[in-house]
């Protein structure tokens, strides 16, 4: 009898870790770091003070079991209430970041139902239909692009069946299509140049300036776009060439079908201009005039304010695609504040930093390179489990900000760490909900993309420990 396994859902999992954490309030030691205040490039970020730890006892008694009890000078473990209200607390404290989420995926769904992205596309393979390779390698920068500067992601699952028949049409196989479709977001993901998801949502819990630290992330992303298009090229050269099996043998067809052209229109045009000049200035804004989640909330607002006005839409139908990008947002909006949850328990119990004091102590003896290589290795062990990216942040971040302080690793290598360890293994976890909806619409099982996706992720991940190593010889900050 075959024994299957399933991993509940992101919510009952996250709750169970929040569960989890109260039972541990029990069995844990309580204890705190003194804390001190500095302003770092303009940004008050509370610093843990190395040597500071002490235990606090702990008070438990039958009320606070149930209903919550303080003494002075002792921790009190998670009651029952303080565990439910761990999640509308989690969710008042995210405010700013699940509008900011609803508002992301509400405008991008405004752009995407405009067809811009597709008539773009659509003017890029008639322009360059004699020169497929140069048309793959733009297909390609422009997909990690959008998804390394604004989180494009989910929006790209629609593009994928065009890509796999216009790489068929050029005589290359069904994997190349669909990697070339898949890849790239993956590639542009993971290294987050300002990705509003990832990156951005890191720095704010790391106290950081929001964008900063982008010179190093930006040559990451150069020269993982060139080994990942390095790599699918190989592959779909040999397999073209007859030197390689296809990967996707049994279901590569024949490309009878033809790709709908989208006729890109000045109204097109128009919506390219204001986002692409709407997001440049936005990213301004967060490096010149310091706005924060509330400021660039308001700034996608006006994109799709702007957006709606062009594309001509009446009223009605504007807010009934609006409001659909609002839906696609509430799971990953919600999971934002039941993430938060978590961090909340262990505050509240005193508990996080006796588990602060016990990886500083294990990570601290290791020489600083291999403790952010520590770092990295549990932020993609973590995804395997929360593959959420905003989520991961929400656990992880709390505890690897004062972890990064106490064993000398710069703030901008912890979230080097998060960026990386959540972005490179969402190509080959099976907890990956996008992934899964890819590989469904692309029709590709999963067991074949594995074998594609996996010696690409061992490459990308050998860059990405090379610049952890990079980012601490040159103290990155």
């Amino acid at each position: 009898m075959k024994l299957r396994f399933k991993l509940p859902h992101v919510f009952i999992f996250l709750f169970l870790i929040i569960v989890a954490c109260s039972v541990l309030s029990y069995l844990i030691p309580s204890g705190s770091y003194e804390r001190q205040k500095k302003v770092i490039n303009k940004v008050e970020q509370s610093i843990v003070v190395s040597g500071s730890y002490k235990q606090i006892p702990k008070h438990i008694s039958i009320k606070g079991v149930l209903l919550e009890e303080k003494v002075d000078s002792h921790a009190s473990p998670t009651s029952l209430l303080s565990l439910l209200t761990s999640v509308p607390k989690g969710l008042q404290q995210s405010a700013s970041l699940i509008f900011f989420i609803f508002m992301i995926g509400a405008v991008f769904n405004i752009i995407v139902e405009t067809k811009t992205i597709h008539a773009f596309l659509s003017a890029l393979i008639s322009r360059f239909k004699r020169k497929p390779i140069v048309l793959f390698f733009l297909i390609y920068v422009l997909i990690s692009t959008g998804s390394a500067f604004m989180g494009i992601y989910i929006e790209l699952i629609p593009l994928i069946p065009i890509i796999i028949l216009l790489a068929k049409q050029n005589g290359y196989d069904h994997m190349f299509g669909f990697a070339l479709g898949v890849l790239p977001v993956y590639v542009g993901w993971s290294t987050a140049t300002t990705n509003p998801f990832t990156v951005q949502i890191a720095q704010q819990i790391a106290e950081l300036p929001i964008g900063s630290g982008i010179g190093l992330r930006l040559i990451v992303f150069l020269a993982a776009i060139i080994i990942g298009f390095a790599y699918l090229l190989n592959y779909g050269r040999k397999v073209k060439s007859g030197k390689r099996i296809s990967l996707t043998q049994s279901i590569n067809g024949d490309a009878t079908e033809q790709i709908e052209h989208v006729p890109l229109t000045k109204i097109h045009l128009r919506i390219l201009v204001v986002l692409i000049f709407g997001y440049a200035g936005i990213l301004s804004a967060v490096q010149f005039m310091g706005w924060g989640l509330i400021e660039m909330s308001a700034g996608f607002l006006a994109i799709g304010i702007a957006t709606i006005f062009i594309s001509g839409y009446s009223g009605d139908r504007a807010m009934g695609i609006f409001v659909k990008g609002l839906e696609s947002m509430i799971i990953p909006a919600l999971i934002v504040g039941v993430a938060r949850g978590i961090s909340i328990v262990m505050q509240e119990s005193q508990i996080m930093d006796t588990i602060l004091h016990s990886f500083a102590s294990t990570l601290g003896a290791l020489p600083t390179s291999l403790a952010a290589i520590g770092m990295l290795i549990f932020q993609t062990f973590l995804n395997f489990f929360i593959p959420s990216a905003s989520g991961q942040a929400l656990v992880s971040m709390p505890l690897m900000t004062p972890l990064s302080d106490l064993i000398g690793v710069s703030r901008q290598t912890a979230v080097l760490a998060y960026v990386f360890g959540d972005g490179f293994s969402n190509l080959i976890i099976p907890t990956n909900g996008i992934l899964l909806a890819m590989l469904g619409v692309g029709n590709v099982p999963f067991n074949k993309w594995i074998k594609f996706a996996f010696p690409i992720f061992l490459i990308l991940m050998v860059l990405a420990i090379i610049t952890m190593i990079i980012s601490i010889w040159i103290g990155y900050s």
